[in-house]
């Protein structure tokens, strides 16, 4: 059985992704949905202390031999999911889904980060002229795979987009609830276990 982490997003808890974490377990998947302080700390202590909490979830609850360990994230989450895998990757790593990611950073960002910038410790990291974002590197061979939404207005279409992404697909969708929507779910679903969105 192959588990998944599931990270969520600036300003939600893990409860934002309890419903995709119960459609994946119906799947066949073992589940970690990892809550943190999103607004608290800067991205790498927030990843960092997530990487903390997976491998203490993992340690109790090893993977079988032979099974893999993915990471889904929804928007700052998918900045997380991104640093472990490049910084301290799980045994066995397998695939990542990444929901509205803001890969180059994000537009909404930069426009409230004057405003409330004191208070959401994370927003730099999520800005494009900050550029923590794009400099996230991908692990060679990593299989990754965007669901983005068109009717997002946090983070636009061209901001998701990931130099290597392995599939992509697009729906009208909007930011904050796109991990609720079942397609969405089957989805991911269909790209943890076989690397496309399609078929």
């Amino acid at each position: 059985m192959d588990t998944v982490v599931l990270v969520h997003g600036l300003g939600r808890t893990r409860r934002s992704m309890g419903s995709l974490g119960r459609a994946l377990e119906r799947s066949g998947f073992a589940v970690v949905n990892v809550g943190y302080p999103s607004w608290r700390h800067r991205l790498p202590v927030l990843a960092a202390r997530v990487a903390t909490a997976v491998e203490a979830s993992l340690a109790a609850s090893p993977p079988r031999d032979g099974a893999r360990v993915h990471l889904v994230g929804h928007s700052l989450g998918c900045l997380v999911v991104r640093w472990i895998a490049a910084y301290r990757p799980p045994p066995a790593l397998g695939r990542m889904v990444l929901l509205t990611p803001p890969n180059q950073g994000s537009w909404a960002a930069d426009f409230f980060l004057p405003l409330v910038g004191w208070l959401l410790r994370s927003l730099p990291d999520l800005t494009v002229a900050g550029g923590v974002a794009r400099a996230i590197p991908t692990p060679p061979g990593l299989e990754v795979g965007i669901i983005a939404g068109t009717r997002d207005r946090t983070v636009r279409l061209d901001e998701t987009r990931l130099p290597g992404e392995s599939a992509r697909v697009e729906l009208p969708y909007m930011h904050s609830f796109i991990m609720t929507h079942r397609d969405v779910q089957q989805l991911v679903e269909r790209f943890l276990a076989s690397g496309r969105f399609d078929g």
